[in-house]
């Protein structure tokens, strides 16, 4: 008898089988985009292309990276996908900004897969809130009742934030009435809702009734208050806020600082303030931009200014808020110089806003010169069209500089009174004219 042949020698230099709990593994390690499509070109060759669960990592990795035109090539790729991976196929294309691909999948999967689950509608009514269509979110709401999935506390709150946000606030204050069992998001959502539709008196009601409170409850109040102008209550609330022992957050403290400004009361704002930094709060560009306005507006622009100073990082509004309030207080030289500061600042690039802000200093300062000069470097260099205030600013420049011609001429010859007043007016109209061209002319003071 023949002795049986030997075995080859295992060859230790060749791969291991790409198995799915391997490919997995580097989906969950993948960092780019690049390094995706070649683990998914490895899984294609070893034929787990219709692996659910890789697939579903595929979509999450590939949604992550806002390529959510992959995700679909993989989504497409599956022969028969779960109602797992269609809720996360339409939940991957509305968070990254696709409502109305994701509600045409919806309309897919109804046609060719009749399987929903409680999943499935919220992710459906974030895409029709998205794209502003709330009759398609209507009848959602009617499919979530004949599918019994209307009792789901989740999917009525999202409800709710639907018809809210859609200026429907009887439609969301009907589902909360519904409700057969609310947590702190139901109660949290009716609240917003209602101050964000002005109902402030319902709001109130809403309010007291609340059976436990978080800090967001607390500080949709405050916020309502002060967006109605009643910044007294606004601070007796936050003293009963303080009472419950609720430690406020930084958008609490930026509604205080605005009661503060309403108020007109710098004492105020500076309490504000200290406890902010009594409790460890970060100057950060949120909250170091709302203590320059209040300490602005309520007059005293050398606190705006060492906040600004000390501020690690900044914000377009941040430097919009300073030179602006520069320009309003007369400093027109250091608002610019600011500006120019600004324009050599890495990231940050200035918007209307900023024009305005940079105009205004020019016009209260009657610097003609450099008004028309920042007026045309907007146009042409940041492409900026102007807006109503931008040629307010320009109009008050535009009389400035008649206002200087003409005390020029009646210096000149006192005896012109009466033809000079016909030709200061067609010479208003003529530079009127030539503006709309963008080729502004100021006599004597055109910009070199």
């Amino acid at each position: 008898m023949a002795a049986p042949s030997p075995s080859p020698p295992p060859n230790l230099l060749s791969p291991p089988h790409f198995q799915p709990d391997r490919a997995s593994f580097f989906l969950k390690t993948c960092s780019n985009f690049p390094q995706l499509k070649q683990i998914h070109a490895k899984i294609i060759r070893h034929n787990l292309t219709n692996d659910q669960l890789l697939a579903r990592h595929l979509i999450t990795v590939s949604s992550s990276f806002g390529e959510t035109q992959y995700a679909s090539l993989v989504f497409r790729q599956l022969h028969s996908p779960s109602t797992f991976t269609w809720n996360l196929m339409i939940r991957s294309l509305s968070v990254n900004n696709k409502p109305r691909e994701a509600l045409l999948l919806f309309i897919l999967m109804l046609t060719i897969h009749s399987e929903l689950d409680k999943f499935t509608l919220p992710f459906v009514i974030k895409a029709c809130l998205a794209s502003s269509s709330l009759r398609l979110g209507t009848q959602v709401h009617g499919l979530a009742i004949k599918a019994g999935f209307f009792t789901d506390v989740f999917l009525q709150n999202t409800l709710m934030d639907l018809y809210f946000k859609c200026r429907r606030p009887d439609y969301g204050c009907k589902v909360f009435d519904e409700m057969p069992g609310r947590n702190i998001v139901s109660w949290t959502t009716v609240l917003y809702g209602l101050v964000s539709n002005e109902r402030l008196d319902d709001a109130e009601i809403v309010f007291r009734q609340m059976p436990m409170r978080n800090v967001v409850s607390w500080t949709a109040m405050i916020t309502a208050y002060v967006k109605n102008r009643r910044p007294d209550e606004a601070f007796q609330l936050f003293r009963r806020m303080q009472v419950d022992d609720v430690e406020p957050n930084e958008f609490t403290l930026v509604s205080m600082l605005q009661a503060s400004t309403q108020l007109g009361s710098l004492s105020m704002g500076r309490w504000v303030h200290d406890y902010a930094h009594k409790n460890g709060f970060l100057l950060d560009c949120f909250l170091g931009t709302a203590l320059i306005d209040m300490y602005s507006k309520c007059g005293s622009l050398e606190d705006a200014r060492r906040v600004f100073d000390v501020m690690e990082s900044k914000s377009l509004a941040t430097w919009n808020s300073m030179i602006t309030s520069l320009g309003v207080h007369g400093l027109g030289d250091e608002a610019l110089s600011l500006f120019e500061e600004m324009e050599d600042e890495e990231g940050v690039e200035p918007d209307a806003i900023t024009f305005v802000g940079v105009l205004s200093a020019c016009a209260n300062t009657a610097n003609v010169k450099d008004g028309l000069r920042y007026f045309l470097r907007m146009i042409y260099v940041y492409g900026i069209t102007p807006i109503e205030e931008h040629n307010a600013c320009m109009i008050q420049l535009l009389e400035q500089a008649l206002e200087a011609d003409k005390v020029d001429s009646m210096d000149y010859d006192s005896n012109i009174n009466t033809s000079f007043e016909v030709e200061s007016t067609d010479r208003v109209n003529e530079r009127l004219e030539n503006w709309n061209q963008h080729h502004i002319t100021f006599s004597k003071w055109d910009a070199d």
